[in-house]
């Protein structure tokens, strides 16, 4: 066997960097001239770009913010001044706290908050099912059927609650659908005024609400659920865990960390119900039960044209809402090291 021919020093290829230098070491001609400090700044430039078109992105969020959120609270004033509708704020009277000592003193606003907090605590003990839900369709294992049932809970959430209320109205009035039904069957004697009676009005106002929200609610967990890593569903199948298993070690833990953010977070609205649902199903016989503040706030100042009172009474909603909103970040960052906001 010949021994391999050692080649000259043409035949070696010869190295990229003639100076004897690692092309990875110091800079070259062509990176000094793309340098960051130099005169072609291209990636400092597409830093500033991709900035502006991020602000550009958000600017008209921000402001329909401004207009409909910021430049509005200008009509706090109002609050202030024994105002009347024709009559100049300049030339209005002003009267200091008068109404935010009038509400206070209002014995109908103890039975409007007794509303409020009752809807709002019974909500918020039944959140638990937009996550029950959520776990029990992504462990479908029909995907025809999962979106089938996705969609159709989902829906109800367009739906206007005009719409809704004419449902349930065609359903459980005296004369509706539910009270014929049961009279031919002979099941009871009278209809029944589910839409009439007091004592159940907080109830089947909570059942409206969700089955009208727990579907849409129901999206937020499914999103965190397939965020939740695949290879712990694996590590937990190897240990020889079953579907329950996987749902109670692996599943909830990994959504427990959202249902306590949105938890924390419905405190700050804890004094809002809404307004459309309760101005819908709302009659004489079950006002003193479905009578939130939200109503209550439109009845004072657009029946009553009590306009400085309502506009009180809301601010006075807003800031307990923003401290109670700030408390439960506290809160938040205390027990979790972890704020919401």
């Amino acid at each position: 066997m010949k021994p391999a021919r050692r080649g000259n020093d043409s035949d070696r290829a010869r190295p990229l960097n003639p100076a004897g230098k690692s092309v990875f070491a110091g800079k070259s001609d062509f990176a000094g001239k793309f340098n960051i400090a130099g005169k072609f700044n291209f990636a400092g430039n597409f830093k500033l770009a991709n900035k502006w078109t991020l602000f550009l992105m958000a600017a008209p969020g921000f402001i329909v913010i401004v207009l409909f959120s910021f430049i509005p609270l200008f009509g706090w004033s109002y609050a202030f001044f024994n105002f009347k509708p024709g009559i100049p704020l300049s030339e209005t009277p002003f009267v200091g706290l008068k109404f935010f000592r009038m509400a206070i003193a209002d014995p109908e606003l103890r039975s409007v908050l007794r509303n409020t907090l009752v809807m709002s605590f019974l909500f918020i003990l039944t959140s638990p099912l937009s996550l029950i839900f959520a776990i029990m369709i992504s462990e479908t294992p029909g995907k025809r059927f999962r979106k089938f049932s996705q969609v159709t809970t989902t829906l109800p959430h367009f739906i206007s609650w005009v719409l809704v209320y004419s449902v349930f109205f065609t359903f459980f009035s005296n004369q509706g659908m539910i009270n014929m039904l049961l009279q031919r069957l002979n099941m009871i004697e009278k209809p029944t005024m589910l839409l009439a009676n007091a004592d159940i009005a907080w109830f089947f106002q909570l059942g409206v609400g969700i089955w009208k929200g727990m579907g849409w609610g129901a999206i937020i967990y499914l999103a965190a659920i397939a965020g939740i890593d695949l290879e712990l569903y694996d590590a937990a199948a190897v240990d020889g865990a079953g579907r329950l298993r996987k749902i109670i070690h692996v599943t909830v833990p990994g959504i427990a960390e959202t249902y306590i953010v949105l938890l924390l977070l419905s405190i700050g609205s804890i004094l809002s119900n809404g307004f459309e649902q309760y101005y819908v199903f709302i009659n004489p016989l079950v006002a003193s039960k479905l009578q939130v503040l939200d109503y209550y706030l439109y009845r004072v100042g657009l029946e009553m044209n009590s306009f400085s009172f309502s506009t009180a009474m809301g601010m006075s909603k807003t800031i307990i809402s923003v401290i109670l909103l700030f408390t439960a970040n506290f809160i938040s960052k205390k027990i979790r090291d972890n704020p919401i906001i």
